[in-house]
């Protein structure tokens, strides 16, 4: 495979120089990567590496579990972040209700505050979503009408049909190849082939053989892969359409 675009890693989070990993990346065939916000001061990283490297772009956002010191200073530092060129989307933000790090009052709120933002902006919507999906989709539904939305990680498959009929992309990472996730591996293949993107979310759940250690960017042909066997579909091919999909989706230029 090349040319692949892994659509959510964390690069200010591994330990690695980022011209060290942008140097394995592409040499593995993944030619850019689009860096996470999770809070304020990752959101300025994120787009100091995005100014540094072309092959880099940024979202700005606050992860839900840090959803409890969303206000309006907050909010307006993320706004004029978001507003940066090199910025292709707002979050990763929405509902964690596994590890419950904030109040849920609060991961609501900051969830919603951030959707509108994504408005104001004109940018896509990247959206964290765990053991929350039914509130999750609420929320969107009501709030989110009109945007791009990007379901990062996807893990709830038994929304599948919900999130296809609203246009939603999929963002499928390394633990769609663990052993227990027949369930997820079921969904990559039903998706559409226009709806569906990689990810890594480096440097978290790194994908079989590398399973327990440090992720990285260039894994996320081992995901590519792995879908494209499952799906039965030419891995060069499934790379093209889904390289296309994240241009879309993030409106990269081409």
């Amino acid at each position: 495979m090349s040319g692949l675009i892994d659509t959510h890693c964390h690069l200010d989070l591994i330990e690695a120089s980022v011209e060290d990993v942008l140097a394995g990346a592409q040499q593995a065939g993944v030619d850019e990567l689009i860096t996470v916000g999770i809070n304020v001061p990752s959101s300025v990283q994120a787009v100091v590496f995005a100014h540094a490297h072309p092959e880099v772009y940024a979202t700005v956002g606050l992860h839900p579990h840090d959803a409890r010191v969303w206000n309006d200073r907050t909010a307006e530092e993320l706004e004029r972040l978001a507003r940066d060129e090199r910025v292709v989307a707002v979050g990763e933000c929405g509902l964690d209700y596994y590890r419950d790090l904030s109040p849920r009052e609060d991961q609501r709120r900051a969830f919603i505050g951030q959707i509108e933002l994504a408005r104001r902006v004109g940018k896509t919507l990247v959206v964290h979503v765990r053991e929350a999906a039914d509130e999750a989709l609420a929320l969107l539904g009501e709030h989110a009408g009109g945007l791009t939305v990007v379901l990062h990680c996807f893990a709830q498959p038994q929304t599948l049909d919900e999130c296809l009929s609203r246009g939603y992309y999929l963002s499928f990472a390394g633990n769609v190849t663990f052993k227990n996730a027949a369930d997820l591996r079921t969904a990559a293949r039903q998706v559409p082939e226009d709806r569906l993107l990689f990810e890594t979310d480096a440097p978290f759940l790194s994908p079989v053989p590398f399973r327990g250690k440090d992720n990285l960017p260039e894994r996320v042909v081992h995901t590519a892969a792995l879908i494209a066997e499952v799906r039965g579909q030419d891995g060069r091919e499934l790379a093209v359409a889904t390289t296309a999909n994240a241009r879309r989706a993030f409106g990269l230029a081409g």
